[in-house]
């Protein structure tokens, strides 16, 4: 197996609040390897993003963050803004969920592509346009060289997020971190850069992490899947087997709550209680309150058992394994 592009070990983020520090990612531990799409699901608000904004250094100050972020060997977490100036656009990029807070609005879009190549590579202006050019157009701009001097909002929002993917993709970066691309996106548009992601990473051996609430995005274009619950990784697996046999209560309650034709009209299921407060008093873990195997072995938090090629932390489970009765 290839090593790693990224490795992500016991990563922790904590936000110091009124009422007491927030821990938004707690002990996450992750890997993607070249050519590999891994989706990153979880309800709003369960540490997604905090976590991709912590490999890329775009925390703010006030953050409390903890442990290792290794790209290709490199050291991120902890390293100087130089260095990850150096890192961020070139080896490692980003594309956010929404393309207007990424993008200038008073620079055509053109320059600002050109711009990222020009930051890392020795380029003239006139081969930096040709590139960006040839950048927009391999993305499905339509005649790319007239509309490279037209600012963002002559385009629409699946064209914009096209734009923003063309930057990211400006220096052949060996890593590229997707959170949510394609929410505002009409489902048309939203294929289309699904598969010009998917196209990145088969073609050109790029490793993706696609954060996303969308388990169907996940069925359609990862290879693996970590499911995130209140800042805890509780369960990682290849898509095909997280499908077909989901081990931690969370993971099977969250695809019951999947729409389904074969659902009684007027029902929909959902997950009984609320999400943590964060800021309070937790549990080992942090799905005790809701599960309905929760046992007393809950208060401690739960070591990662392996069922077949899938990574759990639940008691229920280890127990389990440890009985004999799944493997």
């Amino acid at each position: 197996m290839s090593e790693p592009v990224l490795t992500i070990e016991s990563l922790r983020v904590g936000f110091t609040t009124g009422e007491g520090t927030v821990s938004a990612v707690d002990g996450v531990s992750l890997e993607v390897a070249p050519g590999e799409i891994v989706g990153l699901v979880g309800e709003s608000g369960c540490g997604k993003s905090t976590l991709a904004n912590a490999v890329m250094g775009l925390l703010p100050s006030t953050a409390q963050v903890s442990g290792s972020v290794s790209l290709q060997g490199t050291q991120m977490l902890g390293a100087d803004e130089e260095t990850l100036r150096k890192l961020r656009g070139d080896r490692i990029s980003m594309v956010f969920q929404d393309p207007m807070t990424s993008l200038d609005p008073t620079w055509s879009v053109g320059a600002q592509v050109s711009e990222t190549i020009r930051a890392h590579r020795t380029m003239s202006r006139r081969e930096a346009r040709s590139r960006a050019v040839e950048l927009m157009t391999s993305v499905g701009i339509p005649d790319a060289a007239t509309r490279y001097s037209d600012p963002p909002h002559r385009f629409s929002g699946g064209m914009r997020q096209r734009i923003v993917i063309a930057s990211a993709l400006a220096n052949d970066p060996v890593m590229l971190i997707a959170d949510e691309p394609t929410t505002a996106l009409d489902v048309t548009i939203q294929g289309q850069i699904l598969r010009l992601i998917a196209a990145l990473a088969h073609d050109h051996g790029t490793a993706v992490l696609l954060i996303t609430h969308d388990l169907g995005v996940v069925a359609q274009l990862c290879d693996r899947v970590g499911v995130m619950y209140a800042g805890q990784l509780v369960e990682q697996a290849p898509v095909a087997r997280l499908f077909a046999a989901p081990q931690h209560p969370y993971t099977r309650a969250l695809l019951t709550a999947l729409p389904s034709a074969d659902a009684e009209p007027g029902h929909l299921h959902v997950i009984p209680g609320q999400v943590p407060d964060l800021a309070g008093d937790l549990p080992g873990c942090r799905f005790m309150d809701r599960c309905d195997v929760a046992r007393p072995e809950c208060a401690q938090r739960p070591t990662a058992v392996q069922v077949g090629e899938t990574t759990v932390a639940c008691w229920d489970v280890a127990a389990r394994v440890q009985s004999g009765a799944d493997r």
